[in-house]
């Protein structure tokens, strides 16, 4: 009876895994799965079901090893409020953009800065906010499901933060409307006001 357990949870990884749109995610529950269907065929004396599954996860660490080791392009593209590709791009991902941020409404009007974040020439995330002085309030920090692995958040908050530090931005303001919002914001250093729900990053004048 253990054993049957093991192998539907095995099953259920697998089939899991194949509604990741994240590649990597994809890469990491097949390879959970593949290895526990490999300790079930195994275990029952099914060894052709358990040689078949470890070279299965083998081929995943392989590949999740090459996709690790992968260089990537990143670029951040300044493009207008009012540019027919933003609204076309914002359509498109509406569904997913309201999961995450429930509140946001796309206004041109109120919007001052609009920028794509260039994954290998893919435009990939997208940053829309407004100035205040040296300030820059966020008003949507997205990223679409296949890029979700925070690479476009390091890139943004950390590898290019002289990208603001030039305009003279000195802070960064972001309100969190989900706990796996406020979560991403922590690590990419932000730092919770006391309200818990508006985050601040500090960006250092550019050298």
């Amino acid at each position: 009876m253990h054993l049957q357990l093991l192998g539907y949870f095995a099953s259920v990884l697998i089939a899991t895994s194949l509604l990741m749109r994240s590649i990597v995610r994809l890469r990491i529950i097949n390879l959970c799965g593949a290895a526990t269907f490999s300790v079930y065929g195994f275990l029952i004396g099914a060894y052709p079901v358990g040689i078949l599954n470890m070279m299965t996860a083998t081929i995943n660490i392989v590949q999740l090893i090459r996709l690790r080791r992968r260089r990537e392009f990143f670029r951040i593209l300044e493009i207008s409020p009012r540019a027919e590709y933003l609204r076309y791009f914002i359509d498109f991902e509406r569904d997913e953009i309201r999961k995450f941020f429930p509140r946001f409404e796309y206004n041109a009007e109120e919007t001052g800065v609009a920028l794509f974040v260039l994954r290998d020439l893919i435009p990939a995330g997208l940053l829309l906010g407004h100035i205040e002085g040296d300030r820059l309030d966020i008003q949507l920090d997205y990223a679409s499901a296949q890029f979700r692995d925070m690479k476009i958040g390091r890139y943004l908050f950390s590898d290019r933060i002289d990208y603001f530090a030039e305009r003279g931005i000195r802070t960064i303001v972001s309100s969190a409307d989900s706990e796996v919002h406020a979560a991403y914001l922590l690590r990419m250093g932000f730092v919770a006001d006391r309200d818990g729900k508006t985050y601040r990053l500090a960006v250092r004048p550019a050298a």
